[in-house]
């Protein structure tokens, strides 16, 4: 089954250039069953590796372009009034496919973005009562630009628990823009990406990422690192107990994808950055110290060691 997975990361990495621990994180998220935030400043790619993701899939794909005038009945569904019937009608929104691409999500208004948090919980829509299933695999991905600029709504942090992981595309390297100047500068790439795999594919690795052995040993060396960040002095919000469901799920997706069927420490320290630090809050005073999450988060994997039993690390 990893033969797959690696088909589809090879696929992607064929029109973004140089990116390939970002699209294997991507990977990774999609078979972990989570949602991945793309933040980073305009055009650097972060539409063109959802696209891509979603080209390389034979699945059901839908492109949301996040507005402040766009409305929750457009990405979850409203029901209407069938005339000639006489009846109400649910009319599905957006939401309603495999991969939904969410472009620019903190330019829509709170509103609109909190519509996400039910789909994105339980892979369900709730409509004037009635709640409509999700088909799976059903994965979110949303890209943002970085708050400070002009236009945009910080997403609240119920909205940021919600995705898995969170991912910065950056600048590519001299050699790779110079490959997109010479392969994007007539035709789009993306247009010719063809399928590698369907639904079945997916829904196959899914199982084998669930089907992953944890040890103990990796349970409460996760329990311990995000327990150190409920109690650390320079953040204002700890990760939740989400975060270390999805950190966990996260690692078994990434064992898979190196050819285990177990999952060790190492897994863990892999995702630990883009799994946790979105969700935590840092003080004011570590603001002003330009200590940021990313570095709270490296550094207790500094200071958090393997093996101890849940709650017996070294708290800071």
């Amino acid at each position: 089954m990893a033969g797959t997975a690696h088909r589809i990361q090879e696929r992607i990495e064929t029109v973004v250039e140089g990116k390939a621990e970002v699209v294997r994180l991507a990977l990774t998220v999609l078979l972990a069953e989570g949602h991945l935030l793309i933040e980073d400043v305009p055009g650097v790619g972060k539409t063109l590796l959802a696209k891509a993701l979603a080209r390389s899939l034979d699945c059901t794909v839908r492109r949301i372009q996040f507005t402040p005038d766009l409305l929750p009945s457009d990405v979850t569904g409203v029901t209407v009034y069938d005339q000639h019937r006489g009846e109400f009608e649910f009319k599905p929104g957006a939401v309603f496919a495999n991969l939904v691409v969410g472009d620019e999500i903190n330019r829509a208004s709170p509103k609109t973005q909190s519509s996400l948090l039910e789909c994105m919980a339980e892979h369900q829509v709730t409509v004037d009562g009635t709640t409509y299933p999700l088909e799976p695999p059903f994965m979110v991905i949303a890209t943002q630009n970085p708050v400070e600029m002009e236009g945009t709504y910080p997403l609240p942090e119920a909205q940021r628990d919600r995705f898995m992981a969170r991912v910065a595309m950056g600048y590519p390297g001299p050699a790779a823009e110079l490959r997109m100047l010479e392969g994007h500068t007539q035709t789009n790439p993306v247009e010719d990406l063809q399928p590698v795999a369907g639904t079945a594919d997916v829904v196959k690795l899914i199982e084998t990422v669930r089907a992953v052995y944890v040890s103990d040993e990796v349970k409460h060396y996760v329990i311990n690192l995000v327990g150190a960040t409920r109690d650390h002095p320079d953040l204002r919000l700890g990760a939740s107990p989400r975060a270390s469901l999805h950190l966990v799920r996260a690692a078994r997706a990434h064992a898979v994808l190196g050819g285990r069927g177990f999952v060790l420490p190492d897994d863990i320290k892999q995702l630990a950055v883009p799994v946790l630090a979105h969700r935590l809050i840092p003080t004011a005073e570590a603001r002003i110290g330009r200590r940021d999450a990313q570095q709270i988060v490296a550094d207790l994997l500094d200071r958090v060691p393997v093996g101890l039993a849940a709650g017996g690390a070294h708290r800071t």
